[in-house]
């Protein structure tokens, strides 16, 4: 069974915040974590939003998912309502970017899969 792991695609005006991993790739993700036991998908990326970003989202629409041998990403709309996110663990580095400029960004590879989600919610 695959592992249930939730991102944010995190919108302000016409950008979508990007996180930036060190570990265990490298490369651009759409924030969020793992699901744990008990937990609905919604509150387990507002939970891993406020441990990754130290902020807080308001969790919409669920956009679409990925998914490969190990790991099922689910993609949901979210809206900052607290501080501006700032990286923290895992990540060194965020990024806010227009539609016109994610294929610029070197994706890891299930996060990249979530890019026609995005672009299809408008």
């Amino acid at each position: 069974m695959a592992l249930v792991v939730v991102a944010a695609a995190i919108r302000r005006g016409g950008q979508v915040l990007a996180a930036h991993r060190l570990r265990p790739e490298i490369g651009w993700e759409f924030p969020g974590g793992k699901v744990e036991a008990g937990e609905t998908q919604p509150d387990a990326l507002a939970r891993e939003i406020r441990e990754e970003l130290d902020t807080e989202i308001a969790v919409g629409a669920r956009l679409g998912e990925a998914g490969d041998d190990r790991i099922r990403l689910v993609l949901y709309a979210a809206t900052l309502t607290g501080a501006e996110p700032r990286a923290r663990h895992d990540h060194d580095a965020l990024r806010w970017v227009g539609v016109d400029e994610l294929d610029g960004l070197e994706w890891l590879s299930i996060d990249r899969q979530l890019l026609a989600h995005l672009r299809a919610a408008g």
